[in-house]
């Protein structure tokens, strides 16, 4: 399963590795590519949306669910 997230607040490369970092200490996620450009994220994996949405939160960023793959 692959879930896309809408992320902002990301301005560089260290944002970058702190949102994937995050998202990938989410039971559940087998990988995540977060791309600064486009401003989001795809998580591979059993992931539940909220608690994703939730860990990049409290990494200080807003995040929404774009849709489940």
């Amino acid at each position: 399963m692959s879930t896309e997230l809408e992320i902002s607040g990301m301005t560089c490369g260290h944002c970058v590795t702190a949102v994937t970092k995050a998202l990938k200490s989410v039971p559940g996620v087998q990988d995540a590519q977060v791309d600064l450009k486009s401003g989001t994220a795809v998580v591979q994996g059993q992931a539940d949306p909220g608690a994703l949405v939730s860990a990049v939160v409290e990494e200080g960023y807003s995040a929404q669910v774009h849709a489940a793959l």
